[in-house]
């Protein structure tokens, strides 16, 4: 077959699917965004998209659709060229979030269209309203909510077929679109990610750190409430004073991914830090930014107590790595988090807005590490049986694929 992917940020979702696929024998074009320089052995065009200026002044509830839909045109207009150049897909594989699938059944009616429906925006029972420290609740953001997901519920629609990687992110879609789509998680590498007694974490004042030490981590790519960073800096004051040796290391960007940035500041970061930073040991808090993927693993592999929280949105890749790496988790109760863990069995499962609850939850988990061992092992033979790339989702994945294929197999 002839399969073409679409992301503006490939290989994205696809790292592992279209290696797979050209193992399979299969022709495989990627379309991405020209700004984008991740790499990937997948022969890639790059469109060049020049987003339209939207008036300021323009209805809330149109701005996202027309923004999604100026770069739909610009990817179907760059798939028009390719349809003349002589290019054909069997198969259409791209991702519903921007709008770059909107108008391909335009240029190529006859290709068969899978979206990856990664998450469907809600006025009500999702992450808007969630959290009233930020999320505001008016009706006109409810609608503004609702009016977010006309682009993705036209993505589907003019579909075949979707795809999501969990059972509660597709089940955030309406009914009549949700039996579209089949779920199949990306899959972790749980040969690669294992537990590792030997490993090594470095620290910038030059300490090193083992899995003997009392290390607390954090890990998301933006440090922002979405992801649970205002309550877990507001728990770690009384984790580091009942916790004198412990070492919190905390990995993530100061950018905004998913909610509104802080008033009069770029991130989240230092505005719950200064909050708190009269109460902490700061030699003792580590903050490390982006770092490359290797020092992630390390440092899972020397944690002792692994903080992960979420607002019922989508499910972080690294939580489930993490898993796979046999950490213990204390993760947020929150919807998309119980899918994938147990309180008491694979994890331990926090209020998410409960403070005290976090502190001592974390103090535990590092005060007893054995008294949380069999969780730690539980939780890596869930990801084994649940998420495995190389014997479970990946194969998955290729044979939803290739079940698209024009000829029989």
């Amino acid at each position: 077959m002839k399969i073409l992917f679409v992301h503006q940020n490939f290989p994205a979702q696809f790292l592992h699917l279209g290696p797979a696929l050209v193992r399979r024998g299969h022709d495989c074009l990627a379309l991405t965004d020209q700004l984008n320089s991740r790499t990937s052995p997948i022969k890639t065009l790059k469109y060049k998209h020049d987003a339209a200026k939207v008036d300021p002044q323009a209805c809330r509830l149109g701005r996202s659709y027309t923004q999604m839909s100026d770069r739909g045109v610009t990817v179907a207009r760059a798939a028009l060229k390719m349809r003349q150049d002589g290019y054909m897909p069997d198969v259409i594989f791209g991702h519903s979030g921007w709008g770059e699938t909107l108008f391909l059944k335009e240029v190529w009616p006859d290709a068969k269209l899978i979206v990856y429906a990664e998450f469907y925006y809600r006025g009500k029972g999702a992450d808007v309203g969630f959290d009233p420290e930020f999320n505001q609740t008016s009706f006109d953001h409810v609608m503004i909510a609702q009016a977010r997901a006309a682009y993705l519920g036209q993505s589907l629609i003019h579909a075949d077929a979707g795809l999501a990687p969990t059972q509660w992110q597709a089940s955030t879609y309406p009914a009549s679109l949700r039996q579209m789509i089949t779920v199949i998680h990306d899959g972790v590498n749980t040969a690669a990610l294992h537990p590792n007694p030997e490993a090594r974490f470095s620290l910038p004042d030059g300490r090193t750190l083992t899995p003997r030490d009392e290390v607390l981590t954090f890990v998301n790519r933006n440090l922002e409430p979405y992801r649970g960073y205002h309550t877990f800096m507001r728990a770690l004051p009384a984790v580091l004073q009942a916790r004198p040796q412990a070492q919190v290391v905390i990995i993530g960007g100061d950018e905004v991914s998913y909610g509104s940035a802080p008033k009069d500041a770029k991130g989240w970061k230092d505005v719950f830090l200064n909050e708190v930073k009269d109460r902490l040991d700061l030699t003792r808090v580590h903050f490390m930014g982006k770092v490359p993927y290797p020092q992630f693993v390390s440092l899972m592999q020397v944690s002792r107590a692994h903080a992960y929280l979420t607002y019922p949105f989508v499910l972080s890749w690294s939580m489930i790595e993490a898993m796979a790496m046999g950490c213990h988790i204390v993760a947020s109760d929150t919807p998309p988090v119980q899918e994938a863990l147990e309180h008491g069995k694979t994890g331990t499962l926090v209020d998410f807005f409960d403070v005290p609850a976090w502190s001592r939850a974390l103090t535990e988990a590092l005060a007893d590490p054995d008294r949380f061992a069999p969780l730690r092992k539980a939780a890596r033979e869930a990801a084994i049986a649940r998420y495995d790339l190389h014997e479970l989702c990946l194969p998955k994945m290729v044979n939803f694929v290739e079940s698209f294929s024009p000829q029989p197999r």
